[in-house]
């Protein structure tokens, strides 16, 4: 572990500790970053931080800032200090306030965060979250800088504190790490080899998880299929599914990102003999021609790719599946390109995530011949965004009519004249905002959606049931696409509208009321229920 002391300006004395310290944690980066960032708020909170309220956060007035990064874009480092740019004069302005940054990036850079921004207080990498709050402290102290980085993992991030941000669905690692050596990525070099954990111990996180209200879980590692390598069962991924299909109450199970290499038939007959194992699949593809694969080091070609689609269709015919791709890998020619083209346009992706190559320092890539220039990138890149969004737009069309169960997220629906919508996700993972029925406080028209609000206001009085919580599952009929989301407006003309409540949804109202019925006077920044964390507020009804 290397660990750099370096004398700052305007670091902060101690603070006063009759008085809790407000933090936020900002997430530039994958589902990995969001998860790791839960660790971090668990971690201050463990240690008497408490959250700063949603006011604070936007006008930067938390005591602590906390940002967890990514390195896997060539613009991570922009964005980072775009962020901290923003911070410097304000806590210049504000004596006491504290600034860290994490993860990827952190890693990466090391020290040189700090020669770049000396107002940076501590810099901490991807294998030491747990010393975050203590190397705060460490620089209130010392009046210096903490910069620690571990050259390998010191602590599990599962056996961390954890503040969830969602009380019906959680992220769960089951590795951290990659062993693969694709040319492109510089994740390996940043997470270390990959480091399994135990089947025990996941069960018992998704048991404790659903013991607390949860409904859904998504599996996380950065290649989850070679789950198991480590201590020698190779067919320990698709043993791990069917074993969370035992769970009691466990609607729905998720996993990121498989790699394609390494995905067999065990994992596929495990999604489709497994019921809360939902039929939606993340498949980076990079690119369609095996030439490029080859030099991405991608051990797989395109014709082994569509075969494993055309399995996972034939097993689960529903199925919605998305990818990642690459355009203008260094020597990318156009046959290389229509190579991409033609696989993209048989795969039939749902959606798709689609990225200029940009070159990495420390990675093979970035030294290779044939970097091409960014107006031939540039053009590809649009010519396929304009395949894939045809392609999304004739998937989604295809779901107009199908009746899905919907598992209510947080947040607002789709704005559409006087048609009051939530929203929420289907099997598939497709976003379906979907119409209340007219009738239901808030519904279509019933005129300002106030009733929701007044409800959220006097905690002792029950909801209509037929108003679904967050978490509560929803049956509807879509009536309307497009590409990037579907629209259910069944229960409008009296059609197919169903609510089942769940624990979930009962667990999001129990804390919502303790939040909004105990006693906040407003000075409390955001600080949880005893009973767990605070969630992300009353869904909001928008006409």
């Amino acid at each position: 572990m290397s660990t750099t002391t370096v004398p700052t300006t305007g670091v902060p004395a101690a603070a006063s500790s009759a008085t809790a310290r407000t933090y936020v944690v900002r997430t530039l980066g994958c589902q990995m970053n969001v998860h790791d960032s839960e660790h971090m708020a668990g971690m201050l909170e463990q240690a008497g931080y408490v959250r700063a309220s949603q006011a604070d956060d936007a006008a930067n007035a938390a005591d602590v800032v906390v940002i967890n990064t990514c390195a896997v874009r060539e613009n991570a480092a922009t964005r980072l200090y775009g962020n901290l740019g923003q911070l410097a004069s304000i806590k210049a302005a504000r004596p006491g306030m504290q600034i860290a940054v994490g993860g990827c990036l952190a890693q990466k850079d090391r020290g040189e965060i700090v020669a770049k921004a000396p107002y940076v207080d501590v810099v901490f990498g991807t294998h030491n979250l747990d010393a975050l709050p203590v190397l705060l402290e460490r620089a209130r102290h010392n009046e210096a800088a903490q910069v620690e980085i571990a050259e390998s993992l010191q602590v599990f991030p599962s056996t961390l504190p954890t503040r969830r941000e969602s009380v019906y669905a959680g992220w769960v690692s089951i590795s951290v790490g990659c062993n693969n050596t694709c040319t492109f990525c510089i994740v390996p070099h940043l997470r270390g080899k990959e480091r399994d954990r135990r089947p025990g111990e996941i069960l018992a996180e998704v048991q404790a998880l659903v013991d607390a209200g949860a409904v859904e879980v998504t599996l996380l590692g950065q290649n989850v299929n070679s789950y198991g390598v480590e201590f020698g069962d190779r067919g320990a991924f698709a043993k791990l599914l069917r074993a969370c299909g035992q769970i009691a109450g466990l609607e729905r199970v998720r996993f990121t990102s498989p790699h394609p290499a390494a995905f067999t038939d065990d994992v596929i007959d495990a999604m489709a003999q497994t019921p809360n194992v939902m039929p939606s699949l993340h498949m980076p593809l990079q690119s369609g021609s095996d030439r490029v694969l080859r030099a991405m080091r991608r051990s797989y070609r395109s014709e082994k790719f569509l075969g494993i689609l055309d399995r996972v269709r034939a097993a689960m015919p529903d199925a919605a599946i998305t990818t990642d791709l690459i355009v203008g890998f260094p020597g990318e020619t156009e046959e290389d390109f229509a190579e991409t083209l033609r696989v993209v346009e048989a795969s039939r992706f749902a959606s798709a995530f689609t990225f200029q190559y940009s070159p990495r320092p420390g990675t093979p890539a970035a030294t290779m011949d044939g970097q091409l220039p960014k107006e031939v990138v540039q053009e590809r890149f649009e010519r396929l965004l304009a395949l894939q969004e045809r392609i999304s737009t004739e998937e989604s069309a295809a779901q107009v009519g199908r009746t899905v169960e919907l598992l209510v997220t947080e947040g607002r629906g789709k704005k559409d004249g006087a048609t009051h919508r939530l929203s929420g996700r289907a099997p598939d993972n497709r976003l379906v905002h979907f119409a209340l029925p007219a009738d239901v406080a808030g519904g279509h028209g019933s005129g300002e959606p106030t009733s929701l609000a007044d409800e959220r206001l006097r905690p002792t009085v029950e909801l209509d049931p037929r108003l679904p919580r967050p978490g509560d599952l929803v049956t509807v009929e879509v009536t309307r696409s497009a590409p990037h989301h579907l629209i259910a407006d069944s229960a409008v003309a009296g059609g197919t509208y169903a609510v089942r409540r769940t624990r979930s949804g009962d667990t999001w109202a129990e804390r919502e009321r303790t939040r909004l019925g105990g006693g906040d006077d407003g000075h409390s920044h955001g600080a949880p229920a005893p009973s767990g964390p605070v969630t992300l507020g009353m869904p909001t009804l928008r006409r």
